[in-house]
């Protein structure tokens, strides 16, 4: 399915250099660890990632997740590619 007003999306590039990148941070170091280690992405990289995830949100290939307190989830699996590797991203 396609995501509902995905040029509204908005992607928190605090969150992801404070969480999803970050290998200090006590629970986002494991997606840290992961991003550096297949896609070569680091907290200097935040804005290529925000860049791949505000492009994949504009594919039909969104699955519909649970809700919570803050709203419909979705769920985005996309290839990325970034120096050379590439993985699939598992978006929520």
């Amino acid at each position: 399915m396609k995501l509902p007003n995905p040029e509204n999306a908005i992607i928190d590039s605090q969150k992801l250099k404070g969480y999803s990148l970050n290998p200090s941070h006590t629970e986002g170091q494991h997606k840290a660890r992961v991003f550096r280690s297949a896609l070569d992405l680091g907290i200097e990289d935040v804005e290529v990632l925000k860049s791949a995830l505000l492009q994949a949100v504009k594919t039909p290939d969104a699955v519909l997740d649970k809700r919570n307190q803050y709203g419909q989830k979705y769920v985005i699996d996309f290839p990325m590619t970034h120096n050379g590797k590439t993985a699939t991203i598992h978006s929520v």
